[in-house]
């Protein structure tokens, strides 16, 4: 996705130029107030399941850090004695028409290239939590309390998914860029209109840091709405082919190559400059791509290849390159986000 859809502000040169991009912008917004109308109105049928559904999903596309905080509430949850499960898109899966277990909380049963990258992420990042994936999110959620117990489904990327209904909507907006550009697709990143937060019941504005100013566009969100604030911390770098640890502080002063196949790889290197490195060179895919061996093949040895844990479970040790990649791990700083967990727990009344 361009870093510029995010700009909050615009010249009028470039409104100008942009303006045929409204033609589209219309439509795409009028298509996605019908499709929600249609199961608020009835004229769709909406699941209801026998679990607690709890969605956390986002206004804007792309690197939301969504998935890292279904991951951490379902990491809470779980310490706290209830039976969770985590519900997945399985997007770029091979197996995403179907309602697939990835993991059953003690074994990982999918590859990504079957499962999607994101589901892999989530098993790895909440281990305990069992993970399914596919489009159909009830039939996952009947699989998961059926077989597995489940009490609480959680739902990554779930705010624009009408057919199953839950008791908690989540809404992740980054804290830097907030409503971007305010224009939705494809003049700006927005999937819906602001209006759509009417359904939500808390935002939450991810990696975020104190005394930061309000985020773009924040004039515009509902005031009534509770709000969080969660930071992302970086954990260090892993490298891929040995899982060896290596500090935060060897990346400054040093060239870096960019490895990623995520919606916003530029984000990625301004992290990286923020920690101290130069970023040389880039290797960068569509997001949810799913890797080859000849994508890795001619990276510059010379340098430390940077990737991100979504792109690490769809790459093989094994492949030429692969001892030149390092992982960057992350997760959602506990602190920040403990009050987000009381909450969940007692909305849901857990």
């Amino acid at each position: 996705m361009p870093e510029l859809i995010w700009r909050s502000e615009e010249s009028l040169a470039r409104r100008i130029a942009l303006a045929p991009l409204l033609l589209a912008e219309w439509p795409y917004a009028a298509g996605a107030w019908l499709h929600r109308r249609a199961y608020e109105a009835g004229l769709r049928a909406r699941a209801r399941l026998e679990a607690k559904v709890i969605s956390v999903g986002n206004l804007a596309v792309g690197g939301s850090a969504k998935t890292p905080v279904a991951a951490f509430l379902a990491r809470e949850l779980a310490a706290h004695g209830q039976r969770v499960a985590l519900l997945s898109r399985g997007v770029g899966g091979t197996r995403r028409r179907e309602a697939c277990i990835v993991s059953d909380g003690a074994r990982v049963l999918l590859s990504a290239a079957e499962a999607g990258d994101e589901p892999l992420l989530l098993a790895a990042s909440a281990p305990g939590v069992p993970v399914l994936a596919g489009v159909e999110r009830a039939e996952l959620g009947r699989r998961a309390i059926a077989e597995l117990g489940a009490r609480v489904l959680i739902l990554d990327d779930g705010f624009q998914h009408h057919r199953l209904a839950r008791d908690l909507d989540l809404v992740c907006l980054d804290a830097r860029l907030g409503l971007g550009n305010g224009h939705g697709l494809p003049r700006g990143p927005l999937r819906e209109p602001v209006g759509a937060l009417a359904r939500a019941h808390a935002l939450v504005f991810t990696r975020a840091s104190p005394g930061d100013p309000e985020p773009p566009g924040a004039a515009r969100l509902p005031a009534r709405l509770p709000r969080f604030r969660v930071a992302l911390r970086k954990l260090g770098l892993r490298a891929f082919s040995s899982g060896a640890s290596t500090p935060l502080e060897e990346l400054r002063g040093r060239r870096v190559g960019l490895l990623a196949a995520i919606a916003r790889p530029d984000r990625l290197a301004r992290e990286l400059a923020e920690l101290g490195a130069q970023v040389a060179e880039r290797r960068v895919f569509r997001d949810h791509h799913r890797y080859a061996r000849e994508d890795l093949a001619g990276l510059d040895p010379s340098l430390r290849w940077i990737t991100t844990a979504k792109d690490a479970v769809k790459l093989d040790p094994a492949w030429p390159g692969a001892s030149a990649c390092f992982v960057l791990e992350e997760e959602v700083e506990p602190e920040s986000a403990a009050a987000l967990a009381r909450f969940v727990a007692e909305r849901i009344g857990v």
